[in-house]
């Protein structure tokens, strides 16, 4: 009840958040601090159903796309800020109290750049792609593992998925080479194993292209040369209906697309691709970008001309 009569004044919110313990600070139109607390996640939720509607905004990290939805869902203009344009903020001493001030002294500025609340069906596709993404690592370590164990015995595997395939499968037919029985055995099983990690990652492969082939938003991203239903998934997922950002260039600033900048003096000095962004959204685009170079015959396609 305390807590909810000093919440009448508060015209800004900044939520530190953990996994059961949210440390909260509020505070009013002049910046002055005026509630300082916490709350268990349960308790969270009550709190903020039962104030007025205002600002809530907390540092993105795991839940707080969650966190979002959900005080969106009692009216409140829920906003999610960087972690590192919520460092300057911090005064000396660090704790969660003094993170949860500094959260909402930086959603005061002006020029704050927000990262934007993603959809529920958003984060179902990007949890698809990390889990695919994470099988599809697990492959090639073991495929690497694999190559490694096999050149201990004087056989040395090509290289490529299929063509390592290829090798162990003749590796484990041949009688005559120096592999011993147990490890014949050894690599039977990470043969299976292997199967089924291919098996799964093909499952997940067709889940993205169904989605892809259903959504008008990819259907009309797949019509770009270089992007297929990986890329288009990935970037919807990302970016939602991209309306964060005012122009095409900003997208490119916030993949790590474009070269950084260190300029000072009035000498401007540009370096490599920044490498900020979303690594995963990147490394699907210029593989696709690679691709078109590669395959694309330019002396009769127009980006020849």
């Amino acid at each position: 009840m305390r807590h909810t009569s000093q919440a009448q004044s508060v015209s800004v919110y900044g939520i530190d958040i953990g996994k059961s313990l949210f440390h909260v600070a509020g505070l009013d139109r002049s910046g002055h601090v005026l509630l300082r607390t916490k709350f268990r996640r349960n308790a969270l939720l009550q709190f903020f159903s039962n104030v007025p509607v205002s600002i809530i905004a907390m540092e993105a990290c795991p839940g707080s796309q969650w966190l979002a939805r959900k005080l969106a869902g009692y009216g409140h203009n829920a906003k999610i800020v960087p972690a590192q344009f919520v460092k300057p903020y911090v005064k000396s001493n660090k704790n969660d109290t003094v993170d949860a001030e500094a959260i909402a002294e930086a959603a005061t500025r002006p020029t704050m750049r927000f990262v934007a609340p993603k959809r529920a069906d958003q984060t179902d596709l990007q949890a698809l792609h990390r889990a695919r993404d994470g099988l599809v690592y697990q492959r090639t370590a073991m495929i690497s593992q694999m190559r490694g164990l096999l050149l201990e015995y004087g056989i040395a595997c090509r290289k490529g998925v299929g063509a390592f395939k290829l090798d162990m499968a003749e590796a484990l037919g041949d009688a005559e080479n120096d592999l011993t029985p147990a490890f014949r055995k050894l690599l039977a099983s990470l043969r299976v194993y292997l199967t089924e990690l291919e098996a799964h990652i093909e499952q997940f492969s067709q889940e993205i292209e169904a989605i892809a082939d259903l959504d008008d938003t990819t259907r009309r991203l797949m019509t770009i040369p270089g992007i297929g239903p990986l890329a288009a998934t990935a970037l919807v997922a990302a970016v939602g209906d991209g309306k964060q950002f005012k122009r095409g260039r900003d997208l490119s600033a916030w993949l790590g697309l474009v070269p950084a900048q260190y300029s000072t003096g009035g000498k401007s000095t540009l370096l490599g691709i920044s490498k900020c962004g979303n690594s995963y959204v990147r490394r699907l685009l210029i593989h696709g970008a690679r691709s078109c170079v590669i395959h694309t015959d330019r002396t009769r396609h127009r980006w020849g001309t």
